[in-house]
């Protein structure tokens, strides 16, 4: 018996997919490009920060315990009807009770970072700092101080999503007054928390929250405006982010000695056919609406893209409003926001094909949308890998391309982080989860080729998510996690997947290197081992 799980281990330890000597490829079948798809063995510098990832809403539970005010998210998934099985994150992963256990996870991964997200409503339960909740101030201290003791650091974001419903109700990202709620928010937290955060993000996916949570409402606060509001939404946020900056630079840097700065989400742009101009000059202004809206005012000059201002003055005159649908910037919030950052986040999933829209040269037709606004069709191709979600198919090479592109846009001074990064699977109980091995070998591999080969700006990588949790609209319904959570189990355990340990493994290597090539190990092989264990 015991000769036979020897032989099996064997078997399983030695499915090697790569070595120096034969090309490999993760997806033989669709990325067989040699140039472009073949493995690199290497590693990463010696510095470089590998991370995991989470955020407030999505795992912390605990929605109405002590005084902990209602955010737009307990608001909007408490209506009904918005969000997969009428879901709700009011328990979720319970991590306001199980931070502890969570700490663990991270610190048995052999990670030095984790960052995760402060709920506003918690601390400040009405929105301001006059209403500061002990109770938020105790649980955010516990958690900084249970990483730190535990070797790991905390990169901190301070806004993912959950408003504080009470400022949603006075206009929320609409409002002029947003500048301020945010800077009043993020002074309060640089005061309690600065002296042992050292890593500051000031707003998580700048497009979610606009373009989803403002423009076609299918998040919270559920609010339909892709004509206007979409827009308006954005310049308040980018306002809030600049006061922060300029909050933490002029007041808290010198002390606290941290650095401060934005995650920016982007999928790729691919032209559909690189040798079409119309297509190439398409996919780059995809990028310029969905990453440039927000990058350039920040990393590059101060304001908008050009092709963005042009286009939505163009045709907010030719459907009839009285001046751009685009907000603009004063002298003093361009001063302001050029340079208001320390690195580039970046979260980046998948990559989609984009073309000139040839049905018609500039469409002006109401109702107006930041869609039709860039004037360019875009796509997924359905043969690539899938995932537990719709929007998401893995295509590495993507996110190799879009950091050459931040880099060449904005600059190769500027660090890049990749704050975000990963693939869903269905709400499935199987802790062999290959498809999450897969894409974390591949999407790594070609981060490394874009610092190693490109010398692209790179300093570190999150992979999300630490565990499964509450994934938005889709509920329950997608997992993400490196860790499996039961969520019918009130204790809500948590158990290593299989991409735990491949992640772990690559961490601990610091990326590729030649004498150690890539195996896929299953979850198979975890039990033979433990049964031997207690064969001897």
């Amino acid at each position: 018996m015991l000769f036979i799980l020897l032989s099996l281990v064997g078997s399983l330890a030695t499915t090697v997919v790569g070595d120096e000597s034969t090309p490999f490829f993760v997806y033989p079948d669709v990325f067989n490009d040699p140039e472009r798809d073949a493995f690199y063995y290497g590693k990463f510098p010696e510095d470089f920060k590998w991370s995991t990832a989470t955020s407030s809403y999505q795992i912390e539970g605990a929605w109405n315990v002590e005084n902990k005010g209602e955010s737009i998210w307990d608001n909007f998934t408490h209506v009904g009807g918005n969000i997969a099985n009428d879901d709700t994150g009011d328990e979720a992963c319970d991590s306001y009770h199980k931070y502890k256990e969570d700490v663990q996870l991270i610190k048995s991964m052999g990670l030095s970072y984790y960052r995760f997200s402060l709920s506003w409503p918690r601390i400040l339960p009405d929105g301001t700092p006059a209403s500061a909740s002990e109770d938020g101030l105790r649980y955010y201290n516990a958690l900084i101080d249970e990483l730190l003791a535990n070797g790991v650091n905390p990169q901190v974001t301070l806004y993912h999503w959950d408003l504080p419903q009470a400022l949603e109700d006075r206009g929320g990202f609409l409002s002029d007054e947003f500048p301020q709620w945010f800077e009043d928010y993020a002074d309060y937290c640089f005061e309690k928390f600065g002296d042992r955060v050292k890593f500051w993000i000031t707003f998580n996916e700048p497009w979610v929250v606009t373009v989803l949570g403002y423009g076609e409402g299918r998040f919270a606060p559920g609010n339909h405006g892709l004509d206007i509001d979409v827009y308006t939404s954005a310049h308040n946020l980018l306002l809030g982010h600049g006061r922060a900056y300029q909050k933490y630079d002029n007041e808290f840097r010198s002390q606290q000695n941290g650095q401060i700065g934005i995650t920016l989400n982007c999928d790729f742009s691919e032209p559909y056919d690189r040798s079409d101009p119309s297509d190439v000059v398409a996919a780059d202004r995809v990028l310029r609406f969905f990453l440039g809206w927000f990058a350039n005012p920040v990393f590059k000059n101060g304001d908008y893209p050009a092709t963005m201002k042009e286009k939505i003055a163009f045709k907010s005159e030719k459907q009839g409003f009285n001046k751009s649908r685009l907000p603009e910037f004063t002298q003093d919030q361009r001063d302001m926001l050029k340079g208001s950052s320390d690195f580039f986040g970046l979260n980046h999933y998948t990559t989609t094909y984009a073309r000139a829209n040839d049905t018609f040269e500039v469409d002006v037709s109401l109702p107006a949308s930041y869609y039709k606004d860039r004037d360019v069709i875009s796509w997924q191709d359905p043969n690539w890998p899938a995932s537990g979600s719709v929007w998401l198919y893995s295509v590495p090479w993507g996110l190799r391309r879009l950091v050459n592109w931040i880099s060449g846009e904005y600059g190769k001074d500027i660090p890049i982080y990749v704050t975000e990064n990963g693939i869903s699977t269905e709400d499935i109980d199987d802790l062999s989860d290959e498809i999450r091995v897969d894409f974390y070998t591949a999407y790594i591999n070609e981060l490394l080729k874009a610092v190693n080969i490109d010398k692209c700006n790179v300093k570190g990588y999150t992979a999300w998510s630490l565990m499964d949790n509450f994934e938005w609209a889709s509920g329950y319904t997608e997992r993400f996690g490196l860790h499996y959570v039961d969520f019918a189990n009130d204790e809500r355990p948590r158990t290593a997947k299989d991409s735990a340990t491949a992640y772990a493994k690559i961490v601990s290597d610091n990326g590729f290197p030649n004498s150690s090539p890539v195996t896929k190990i299953s979850f198979s092989l975890f039990l033979v081992t433990a049964l031997i264990s207690a064969l001897i």
